[in-house]
């Protein structure tokens, strides 16, 4: 993996990527097929990818406006094995942190970058691993149980490589805990396939997604983008989808869909300006029909049971 002086920790905000050591040598001609839908796409990404968080809004939005034409395959990356290297400016945790909180404020997503200094991650494999045996359960619960990892990790500051704050989130997400242990040896193996068919596709950084058509005509967005760009490429790969207008009557409906939002998701989903965004949840926070969730850069609002 150690083909150059990339630091997958470093990720370039300019650019909107989390880049990984990589060898042209590894790519070939793999094919993406579609099964239900139009559309297949597949979706790079890593737990602690801070990137991947940063484009949580446009793939909450692209969901929802063109979900009926694509079917969405989450691949982990592995973005950190282990913290034997010393690149980029970064040889320990305690130096992410503060590269976290300027990639919070880049995204305009909530992320404490603390956690690097307080219970740091030994190796995003955990997280990766158990993501995949998620999967072999339940598709839906899986997206689910990402995001509580997610939020358990850049709100929480949990170290989600730990068992205990897994099986938290595996817990919330609906999972079967045990079963999650006893497919952990076959979830291993399809990790390990995800990062072989990584290296076939050409990925050498997060976030990265394929748009493939029933022709295997394959459009990339490399990197966190506009809405625009993913919107482009679905497009190309099925021109003839057709865009499904958002219910904006009710303030609190698009939290019936998704019940944790960030004032940067509930702007680029519903359309609405950012200023106007934290008008809008904060009046909803103290009516107390939303809860709120604060760290020092940012917040996340909840639907209260």
């Amino acid at each position: 993996m150690n083909e150059n002086n990339a630091n997958p920790l470093l990720c370039d905000s300019s650019k909107g990527i989390c880049e990984m050591p990589f060898s042209e040598d590894s790519i070939e001609n793999a094919v993406i097929t579609t099964e239900h839908k139009p559309v297949k796409i597949i979706y790079y990404t890593d737990p602690i990818c801070s990137s991947c968080w940063g484009i949580e809004p446009q793939l909450r939005k692209l969901k929802l406006e063109y979900g009926d034409y694509f079917e969405i395959e989450y691949k982990m990356g592995g973005l950190l094995p282990d913290w034997s290297y010393n690149s980029g400016g970064i040889s320990k945790p305690s130096d992410v942190a503060h590269h976290w909180d300027e990639a919070s404020l880049i995204y305009e997503m909530p992320i404490d970058g603390d956690v690097w200094l307080e219970d740091p991650l030994d190796s995003s494999y955990p997280p990766c691993i158990t993501m995949k045996a998620a999967q072999m359960q339940s598709k839906e619960k899986a997206v689910h149980f990402m995001r509580v990892l997610r939020e358990k990790l850049y709100l929480e500051k949990k170290n989600i490589a730990k068992c205990n704050n897994i099986e938290e989130a595996a817990l919330i997400a609906g999972l079967d805990i045990q079963k999650m242990k006893s497919d952990f040896d076959d979830a291993e193996e399809l990790f390990q396939e995800d990062l072989d068919l990584g290296k076939k596709l050409g990925v050498r950084g997060f976030p990265t997604l394929f748009f493939a058509d029933q022709n295997n005509n394959r459009f990339a967005v490399y990197g966190s983008k506009s809405y625009s760009e993913y919107e482009n490429a679905l497009r190309a790969a099925f021109p003839e989808a057709k865009k499904k207008s958002i219910e904006n009557t009710n303030p609190l409906s698009i939290f019936e869909i998704y019940p944790t939002l960030a004032p940067k998701e509930y702007s680029v989903i519903l359309d609405i300006p950012y200023v106007e965004t934290i008008v809008i949840l904060e009046k909803l926070f103290k009516s107390g029909e939303l809860g709120k969730r604060s760290i020092k850069n940012g917040s996340l609002y909840f639907k209260k049971n």
